[in-house]
């Protein structure tokens, strides 16, 4: 859902949340077919969460919303321009949290949030540090700036890996499997923090993920992918009591001992 546009709690400017439209989007990799005429839309400022069975295309699709894949038909626009250009993420701010965190272990915390922009001198050092530090308190990850990423659990890699995006003052966050191998705690509260995000700092929020208290907890909507194609779209509230009986099977499977599933499975 749409809201006013608030100030960027690192530069301090205007800093307005973007859309997202998939338009048909397709994709073959050779013979197979992986996303199938996919089209729907996010609205600036919305938290918008993809779920799916494994192998279902959520991050093939992902990673045409930043860019790092090309469309076999269709085409995905940010803020109204073509994803797939160069150009469209020179204009748009955007960060994807990487499912392992992606941390150079020989670099600290602190080094790591510092990555970007010292890469593409967005300030000098000074203010390199306030945007650093900024992030850390965010996250209450102050005390952590010293440390390598190997010395963190698993939750306090997550919260770098979100901090570390922020630094990049995104107009559209994405997340890839923010909850994977967390315990259900630290799950709700990497959860919340992506919520409060969104609140605070008015970004555009996708999030691929399997977890569906999160889906049901802080999602605007959820689509769900199956086979390459979205077979449903729509409110936390109306995915309580799906209509399509494969997705009430995915959201909430039963255990049957007497008929178990492995017995089914394809080998």
């Amino acid at each position: 859902m749409a809201c006013s546009p608030t100030r960027n709690p690192f530069s301090h400017t205007e800093s307005p949340a973007v859309g997202v439209s998939i338009e048909h989007l397709s994709k073959k990799f050779g013979s197979m077919q992986v996303l199938k005429d996919i089209s729907f839309s996010v609205d600036p400022g919305e938290i918008f969460v993809l779920m799916g069975p494994s192998g279902s295309g959520k991050s093939v699709l992902l990673k045409h919303i930043v860019g790092l894949e090309q469309p076999t038909a269709g085409r995905v626009l940010v803020d109204g321009r073509d994803a797939s250009l160069e150009d469209t993420r020179e204009h748009v701010h955007m960060a994807l949290v990487f499912q392992a965190g992606a941390l150079f272990n020989s670099l600290s915390v602190y080094d790591n949030l510092a990555l970007y922009p010292r890469e593409h001198q967005v300030a000098d050092e000074a203010g390199i540090r306030e945007k650093v530090m900024r992030a850390l308190q965010i996250l209450s990850l102050e005390n952590a700036a010293q440390k390598s990423p190997s010395e963190l659990s698993g939750g306090m890699k997550k919260r770098v890996a979100i901090a570390r995006a922020l630094v990049m003052e995104p107009q559209l966050m994405l997340y890839d499997e923010p909850t994977s191998e967390l315990d259900p705690v630290m799950s709700a509260t990497i959860s919340e923090i992506i919520a409060t995000l969104k609140d605070e700092y008015h970004v555009t929020t996708i999030v691929v993920s399997h977890d569906r208290e999160l889906a049901l907890g802080i999602a605007d909507r959820v689509g769900i992918l199956m086979g390459g194609e979205l077979v449903s779209l729509g409110t936390p509230a109306e995915l309580k009591t799906p209509k399509d009986p494969r997705v009430a099977e995915f959201l909430y499977p039963k255990i049957d001992l007497k008929n178990p599933r492995f017995k089914k499975l394809e080998t």
